[in-house]
């Protein structure tokens, strides 16, 4: 049975304590931090005319009918979280978070349904239009404001970085781990989210109590409650004697739960009792126990996007995202590439390989597209370190970028089969070649990669069957 994970002073769990941060971390000047700013203007707001504006500042602005939303919308065709729009490297995101009746790109104003229907999209600013429900918001960058010199430091205990995004984010990690305040942290896979619970923890006033951490995607639905609460001798087949909890266990320190958005939804009552009231119960016992913890919660899914399918509890995600925290995805940090890489070959002890990375190299790395995150590139400088080369795994969208025409190559035609069959082959090799990628993707978790592709798990399974791709032991569930 997977057990959670345990680190911190000796207590019921044990472990070595966390410890504090003594070091001072090198400097480099601070730079004054401009902080973008857009003008939200409702033209239009359930069918009816309207007029009111909204001027937001920061990296993150969410439009929906919540009243958490920063633009909130009375309109009963608008979901509870609509969309949101990020500033990015790039300029300004806008990505449906899932609603029920889409986001338009308004032409001209009259929205509609010749509007265009996004996932997500690159706002082509100083302004644009969009649609959401039976109402049309008009979006306008007006320029950033100047505010504090962001983080003069060069890296964050075990994080590494001195691009823009990242000493944000250390600046935001030092305001929170000071308080006491629940924690959810938001970012792709690989990103680097447990290094980021890891040194909140050990620059909280927890630092010396337990840290435990409970990987809600590794464990099995029906051990799910007992890995949080606990149980009592007998209370199930397999219960030979007491035992508890994640939440006993770091009792003073901190729970990290980490892809709670793995979390059963049956679950998710009892998980938010428990942090409403900070008493467990374990399985089989009626006392309840009191307990001291903070909690941190990770995840690579969009909690908002969860919530609107009905997959996760609203009121559990208000539970746990008091303060929210979005890891920066590595396409957006590329400047940390050099630096990152001196990291990993110090980690490896190769810093005598360091001529595999010439600025050429590095120069075709920031062209990759790093779906895999921090933890791609570590893969792919242990590679180039054993075998001496490597060359990168290319994703969809540059290969793409790479055909002058911007097309797939297309595949190789046998004129000696006929159309069916040839047909047949070149189907047959282009599921190989996706559910080989999928299952990359979802390290080998099936229920992971079928939600990735929206297909039905059994008939995921009977493709790799197929394919010969259901290896013992390779998948999981």
């Amino acid at each position: 049975m997977p057990k959670p994970q345990e680190r911190g002073a000796e207590a019921a769990s044990g472990g070595a304590p966390v410890g504090r941060i003594s070091s001072t971390a090198p400097q480099i000047p601070g730079e004054p931090v401009n902080v973008p700013r857009l003008e939200l203007s409702v033209e239009r707001e359930a069918g009816a005319k309207a007029s009111r504006q909204v001027v937001l500042e920061g990296e993150l602005f969410r439009i929906g009918s919540h009243p958490v939303n920063d633009l909130i919308l009375e309109d009963k065709l608008v979901s509870r979280f609509h969309c949101s729009i990020a500033r990015t490297v790039f300029g300004f995101r806008l990505t449906d978070s899932g609603s029920l009746n889409g986001t338009r790109l308004a032409p001209g104003g009259q929205g509609g349904p010749q509007g265009v229907r996004i996932r997500d999209a690159d706002l082509l600013l100083p302004e644009c239009r969009i649609e959401l429900g039976d109402s049309i918001v008009l979006v306008r960058d007006i320029g950033s404001v100047t505010e504090a010199a962001a983080s003069a430091a060069l890296s964050f205990g075990d994080l590494i970085g001195t691009s823009l995004p990242m000493r944000r984010l250390y600046d935001l990690l030092k305001r929170v781990a000071r308080s006491d305040a629940d924690v959810l942290i938001e970012g792709e896979s690989g990103t680097g989210k447990e290094l980021v619970a890891t040194e909140l923890v050990r620059r909280s006033t927890r630092a010396e109590a337990p840290l435990v951490i409970v990987d809600c995607g590794a464990i099995s639905p029906s051990l799910i409650e007992s890995e949080l609460f606990g149980h009592v001798r007998g209370a199930f087949t397999g219960a030979v004697k007491d035992r508890a909890g994640a939440f006993e266990s770091a009792d003073g320190g901190t729970v990290f739960l980490d892809e709670i958005g793995e979390l059963p939804l049956s679950m998710q009552p009892k998980l938010l009792r428990a942090l409403a009231a900070r008493e467990v119960r374990r399985i089989g016992d009626a006392k309840q126990r009191k307990v001291d913890v903070r909690v941190i919660a990770a995840t690579n899914r969009r909690l908002e996007r969860e919530v609107n399918s009905g997959r996760f509890r609203e009121d559990l995600y208000y539970r746990l995202s008091v303060v929210t925290i979005r890891v920066p995805p590595l396409r957006e940090r590329l400047d940390d590439l050099h630096n990152l890489v001196n990291a990993f070959l110090t980690d490896l002890d190769a810093l005598d390989k360091a001529d595999l990375f010439p600025a050429d190299v590095i120069d075709e790395m920031k062209r990759h597209e790093w779906p895999g995150n921090v933890r791609e590139l570590r893969n792919y400088v242990e590679r180039r370190v054993v075998l001496g080369e490597g060359a990168l795994r290319r994703s969809e969208d540059d290969t793409r970028s790479a055909s002058p025409s911007g097309a797939p190559p297309s595949p190789s035609v046998d004129l000696e089969l006929p159309f069916k069959d040839a047909k047949e082959v070149v189907i047959a090799s282009f599921e190989r070649a996706y559910l080989t990628a999928l299952l990359s993707w979802a390290d080998g978790n099936v229920s992971r990669a079928a939600r990735k592709a929206n297909l039905d798990r059994m008939y995921l399974h009977r493709l790799l069957q197929r394919h010969g791709l259901r290896r013992s032991g390779a998948l999981a569930d």
